[in-house]
């Protein structure tokens, strides 16, 4: 029998959202991953903080990754860092070094040939380790030297997170913060002075603990990845990698990402897009990424969430994030 001209219209309405719905599948469907809570596994715990695993898929592929979120405003909860103070250490051994914290996560870049560390980091309203302040120039630009503003989070005295665009200072107690976007310039100087970044909407970024790292991915409820504008991965912001990240939801809840990769069959890793909608769709109102693929590496009462890619395991480190007992 053929079909009448009733079956025609309901097809005609019905294929198209039909392809409507698998489009919005297809974009969507690669971050709507289920979390389990494995709190048992990593325990004891306190209440207002929790560990959460997902062994799904992303984009098609293998993807494992694990979250913790915690209560800024528990005052039994201590949020800080460390750093080698000159050397790296393993997560592992910072673990030790600092009389076994709830929680070890890395954070910051670094140079692989010197150790240098090349983010910020804050700890007990010190500011003891500096952005890169500077990066020669390519091509035209050869002669010239370019002055990036790197993403970093902190928390202040209140307890209240923040994501920022940073500039370091040496002579200065405080980093100064972007709170709108990030500065793009470029000058003749190595070592440049907040007036040659041609912008005094800046503000000092009067934090109790932070880490730097970047790109930003989140700020202000929407995704906004800024890799380009802080000269990071300007041409692999689409490259699978494991990688760590750090944000806070509206509601007072840190929240620790890392995602595994490099692991054939087992986990691809994520791309910087990829990471950013995991992070909102856990809710995050701001997020920063932070150093990734070999440094990933999250310890939960010592004991490890993801799988370390580098051959030897864990990568020794220039400093760490903690979550420690108060």
């Amino acid at each position: 029998m053929a079909p009448d001209k009733g079956d025609d219209r309901i097809a005609m309405i019905a294929k198209p959202l039909l392809l409507s719905l698998l489009l919005v599948a297809a974009l969507t469907g690669r971050t709507q991953l289920r979390w389990r809570m494995v709190d048992s596994a990593y325990g004891p715990l306190p209440p207002s903080m929790h560990v959460y695993r997902s062994p799904d898929s992303l984009g098609g592929l293998p993807f494992v990754a694990y979250y913790v979120a915690a209560r800024l405003k528990d005052r039994k909860l201590q949020f800080t860092t460390q750093t080698g103070q000159g050397k790296r250490f393993t997560p592992s051994e910072y673990y030790q070094l600092e009389q076994f914290p709830l929680l070890i996560v890395n954070c910051t870049f670094f140079s692989q040939e010197t150790g240098e560390n090349l983010s910020l980091v804050v700890r007990d309203g010190r500011l003891i380790n500096y952005n890169v302040v500077s990066l020669k120039g390519t091509g035209n630009d050869s002669l010239l030297f370019y002055y990036p503003t790197r993403g970093a989070i902190g928390i202040d005295r209140d307890r209240q997170a923040d994501v920022a665009w940073t500039f370091t200072d040496t002579s200065r107690r405080w980093p100064y913060a972007f709170e709108e976007m990030p500065v793009v310039a470029k000058g003749k100087d190595t070592v440049p002075l907040i007036y040659d970044l041609h912008n005094i909407d800046w503000k000092w970024w009067k934090m109790r603990t932070a880490v730097g790292g970047g790109p930003v991915l989140i700020y202000d409820g929407k995704i906004r990845i800024t890799n380009r504008e802080e000269q990071l991965f300007p041409d692999s912001r689409n490259d699978y990698h494991p990688r760590t990240a750090m944000g806070y939801t509206r509601d007072g809840q840190l929240i620790i990402l890392a995602i595994q990769g490099r692991t054939p069959g087992v986990a691809a890793g994520a791309t910087l897009e990829q990471e950013a909608r995991i992070l909102l769709s856990l809710g995050c109102y701001e997020a920063l990424n932070l150093d990734g693929g070999g440094s990933s590496c999250m310890l939960v009462n010592g004991k490890e969430t993801i799988l370390p890619t580098d051959k030897d395991g864990e990568r020794p480190l220039p400093a760490v994030f903690l979550i420690k007992r108060k």
